[in-house]
C-alpha cells in the first residue's frame, strides 16, 4: 500500500481523502528529523508545515517520494530545487489561509489604533481612561503592502471598505494597479505609508528586510505589522524604532524564534522588551490558523495534486 507522512496535526477530511485514494496514513505530528530519516524511505507522499526541513539529507533517503504538500505558504523548508531534480513534485496552499491571515492582520491594526488591548487591562485593573486612550481612524490613510501575493492582495481586499490608498509593491509581480491600489516600488512606502504591512516569503533577498535602514527610510511614523515570517523583521531594530518613536507601534504574529524554550539570552530579553510596550501586540503565529483554513489548506493541497497526477 501507499504510504503517506502527515507531520503536523491536520483536518481529519484530508486524511479520510488520502485514506480513500488508497494510502496508509501515517500521523506524525511530533516527529523529529532522524524518525522522519527512517520512516520515508518507503512513502510516496509528506505533508508538512514549517517544524521540520525536507533537505537533501531527508530526500535522498526517500527513494519512493513523488510529491510533498506544504499546509500553508511558503517553501522555505524545502529544498525545492533538489526535489525537481528528482522527479518531487512540491505544492503549498497559500489559498487556503490567505484571508485568514489577512483578517488577523486587520484585526492586530484596528486593535492598536484604537489601543484595545491596552484599555480593556486598564478597566479590569480598575481604570477609566477615555482621553488617553483617544483612537485614531484607519479611515483615509496610507497603507503599505509590501509582498502581492495571495495574502498581500486578500489584506487589499478587506481594506476596501476603509476608504484607504494602498501602496503595493512586489518585486517579481507587475501590472497588478487598479482602484486604490498603486503600484510603487519600496523607497515610495517607507516614504508615504503610514501603515506598512509585511506579506513575503522568507527568501535571501527577503531576510532581515525590516532592517535599520529601514526604520531610518521612514517618514511618516507607521504602524508595522508582521504576519509573514519572524527574520522579516529585525528584532533589534525594530525595538531601537519602537524607543526612538520611529513608529507608531507593531503587530507581530511571528517572531524570529518561535520556539520559546530555546530563546538565547538576548532573545528573551528582546521578547520582554516587547512585551512591556503597550504599542506592541504580539500573537502566537495563529493568523492563518483558523478552523475554516485547516480545512481550506488541505483542500488547496489535494486539488493541485490531483490537477498534477500526483495522487
Amino acid at each position: 500500500m501507499k504510504k503517506v507522512i502527515v507531520t503536523a496535526p491536520v483536518h481529519p477530511w484530508l486524511v479520510k481523502t488520502l485514506e480513500q485514494k488508497g494510502y496508509q496514513v501515517l500521523m506524525e505530528p511530533a516527529i523529529h528529523y532522524e524518525k522522519i530519516l527512517e520512516l520515508v524511505k518507503d512513502a510516496e507522499g509528506i505533508l508538512v508545515t514549517t517544524r521540520l526541513p525536507i533537505d537533501k539529507k531527508i530526500l535522498n533517503a526517500a527513494t519512493s517520494l513523488r510529491w510533498i504538500g506544504r499546509l500553508g505558504s511558503g517553501l522555505e523548508q524545502i529544498d525545492v530545487a533538489y526535489a525537481a531534480q528528482k522527479n518531487i513534485f512540491c505544492v503549498s496552499s497559500p489559498e487556503g489561509n490567505c484571508n485568514a491571515v489577512a483578517e488577523h492582520a486587520l484585526a492586530m491594526l484596528l486593535n492598536l489604533m484604537n489601543h484595545v488591548n491596552r484599555s480593556s487591562a486598564q478597566v479590569k485593573n480598575g481604570l477609566w481612561l477615555r482621553n488617553e486612550n483617544r483612537g485614531i481612524e484607519l479611515s483615509g490613510k496610507t497603507v503599505g503592502i509590501v509582498g502581492f501575493g495571495n495574502t498581500g492582495a486578500a489584506f487589499a481586499k478587506l481594506l476596501q471598505s476603509f476608504d484607504v490608498t494602498i501602496l503595493a509593491y512586489d518585486k517579481y509581480k507587475f501590472d497588478f494597479a487598479a482602484g486604490n491600489i498603486k503600484e510603487v516600488n519600496f523607497e515610495q512606502i517607507c516614504r508615504y505609508a503610514e501603515v506598512i504591512s509585511f506579506h513575503l516569503p522568507l527568501t535571501a533577498e527577503t531576510e532581515y528586510m525590516g532592517n535599520t535602514h529601514f526604520f531610518n527610510s521612514l517618514q511618516l511614523k507607521p504602524w508595522i505589522l508582521n504576519t509573514s515570517r519572524g527574520k522579516i523583521i529585525d528584532t533589534e531594530a525594530l525595538i531601537h524604532a519602537l524607543q526612538k518613536d520611529q513608529i507608531a507601534g507593531a503587530a507581530l504574529d511571528v517572531l524570529e524564534n518561535e520556539k520559546l524554550t530555546t530563546l538565547t539570552p538576548g532573545q528573551s530579553q528582546a521578547l520582554k522588551t516587547l512585551q512591556s510596550m503597550d504599542n506592541v501586540l504580539i500573537t502566537p503565529h495563529i493568523a492563518g490558523y483558523t478552523h475554516e483554513a485547516y480545512l481550506k489548506m488541505a483542500k488547496v493541497v489535494i486539488a493541485k495534486l490531483e490537477k498534477w497526477g500526483a495522487l
